[in-house]
């Protein structure tokens, strides 16, 4: 454990419609690993600002990058699976470099996300091509790939 003052990071949360489908998604698109997994009940209906609470809390990590995937059977999860806008107040995507757009892209469809192909762009940046596009999770979180190799 780092013992340097100040915040650290730790995780970011996302709330999952099927923890299966998205266990596949971010470890097999995205290179995490399944870790560790806790039942959270009632104890933390008070910090998640919920009368009730029955949740399955899945961690995936990669390197120093940890996500918890958030399954919850109480309240049952609402809202759209629909990419929000990128200048909705709030998180606007997760960003990550590959070496192979077209084939993480390619594996993100298999696994139920999606391209959103109109988002496909390429710089010149000193005569390196620089490749971006959007894609989706299976519930709709707006994930950046970028390839800086050139």
């Amino acid at each position: 454990m780092d013992d340097a003052p100040g915040p650290h990071f730790s995780h970011f949360g996302i709330c999952v419609s099927d923890l299966d489908r998205s266990l596949a998604f971010y470890c097999g698109a995205l290179g995490f690993e399944k870790a560790e997994s806790h039942a959270i009940g009632t104890e933390f209906a008070r910090l998640m600002d919920l009368p009730d609470v029955a949740v399955t809390s899945q961690f995936v990590r990669r390197g120093p990058t940890a996500i918890e995937l958030l399954a919850f059977s109480e309240p049952t999860p609402f809202g759209e699976r629909e990419r929000r806008a990128v200048n909705q107040l709030g998180l606007t995507h997760l960003s990550f470099r590959v070496r192979d757009v077209a084939a993480t892209a390619a594996r993100i469809v298999e696994l139920g996300g999606a391209v959103v192909e109109s988002s496909r762009t390429i710089l010149d940046f000193d005569g390196t091509a620089l490749e971006f596009v959007y894609c989706t999770d299976p519930d709709g979180v707006r994930v950046e790939l970028m390839d800086l190799s050139g």
